[in-house]
């Protein structure tokens, strides 16, 4: 049995913790406030800042973990390195956690290092740096901060006149301590995708099928199994896949970002780390969902092939109130619809806005129809209410 150190116990969390303990793994799970998801199906919790690396150092020496998983950004990500060469594993490694957690350290390595295709961008540290950076990347253009959870924090910035606003929510959504934002670049893409990467020791690298996803303000709200996409194109991008991931080693699934126009494919984001997108997969869409496939590559299991069996969709339930002690209506909706299931995350507050639950609908690969699965789980969600 090995010892699971989850950083970051929020739904990802606790899809792998149930993963891992079906496997037979022991997993203690950390996060900044009381009975988050993980924790609620783990062997222990301890409740910490992680942003504290005296309070991260004393966990790690408290429990002895075989493998370190980040979950989450707002990690101090440099202590990493001394728990790898105290012969911990930290999953994927530390420079890919360190790398991947900050939008500078990977869109750099992407640009500058390994020449892949990126929209074009700057940074800034005050508002005044902001202005400038927009004026060179050009209107419109999309503002972010350095280190953030699930998008949180982007504005899309038609004119200066935006601006002020846009550095205000960058600053409020972001995670760690880093006062810099990133400009980008506003690609008109015909469409965007994660390709979940699979890497694996002394086995090939591994595509799941293209996810496409829908979202609002920056952050997920649907997504779907597989993506159309044009064979060249998705060459293009697991080439691009393969070659980040292979700069920053280690072993897990990946959620590789793209935006795709009518010409080009672009390098957006990496997460090393199960993605919010690939909720869809608990639809059953593959032989092993992606947190199955996180810790087998983890474990050194090999796996051979990723199959797509079914075509699949995801729709996030949220929460239009604040709550201290959250129940849900209407449950019964998406549980009375045909090839349709729901996950309840088990968060224990909600606040507008906060995703607190998930609806995935599936059907024949061959005979179904993707429009019909998308809104069967769209309107699933909808109807489920989160409330006091």
């Amino acid at each position: 049995m090995a010892k699971f150190l989850l950083l970051g116990s929020g739904e990802l969390g606790k899809e792998f913790a149930i993963a891992a303990q079906r496997l037979g793994q022991k997993v203690i799970a950390i996060d900044r406030y009381a009975n988050a998801p993980a924790m609620q199906v783990a062997h222990a919790s301890e409740v910490i800042d992680m942003l504290d690396g005296d309070a991260l150092d004393k966990i790690v020496e408290k429990f002895k973990p075989d493998f370190i998983v980040p979950e989450i950004e707002a990690i101090r990500t440099e202590r990493f390195y001394e728990y790898e060469k105290q012969g911990i594993t930290v999953v994927p490694s530390a420079k890919a956690a360190n790398f991947a957690m900050n939008r500078k350290s990977i869109r750099d390595l992407a640009s500058q290092e390994l020449d892949i295709k990126t929209p074009k961008y700057r940074y800034a540290s005050s508002l005044e740096e902001l202005r400038v950076a927009a004026k060179e990347v050009g209107f419109p253009c999309i503002v972010k901060p350095l280190m953030s959870s699930s998008g949180k924090g982007q504005s899309t910035v038609k004119t200066d006149k935006d601006l002020n606003n846009a550095w205000q929510n960058a600053h409020e959504s972001s995670r760690g301590d880093s006062t810099e934002v990133i400009v980008e670049e506003y690609i008109d893409f015909d469409y965007e995708i994660t390709l979940l990467t699979l890497t694996q020791s002394n086995m090939k690298t591994l595509f799941c099928a293209p996810i496409g996803h829908r979202q609002e303000e920056g952050d997920y709200r649907e997504s779907w199994q597989p993506a159309p996409m044009v064979p060249g194109d998705l060459k293009a991008a697991q080439e691009i896949a393969e070659k980040i991931t292979e700069s920053l080693g280690g072993d897990g699934i990946w959620g590789v970002e793209f935006f795709v126009t009518a010409d080009e494919v672009y390098f957006s984001e990496l997460s090393p780390r199960p993605h919010d997108t690939g909720m869809v997969t608990l639809a059953n869409t593959q032989n092993f969902n992606q947190f199955e496939l996180h810790l087998r590559a983890i474990l050194g299991l090999p796996i051979k092939e990723i199959t797509l069996d079914k075509m699949g969709a995801s729709a996030v339930i949220l929460s239009t109130q604040t709550s201290m002690q959250p129940t849900y209506k209407n449950v019964e909706i998406p549980a009375a619809m045909p090839k349709t299931d729901f996950r309840i995350f088990g968060k224990p507050t909600a606040y507008a806005g906060r995703r607190m639950g998930v609806v995935v609908s599936y059907d024949d690969l061959e005979e179904g129809d993707m429009a019909v699965v998308r809104e069967r789980a769209f309107q699933s969600a909808k109807e489920v209410i989160v409330t006091n």
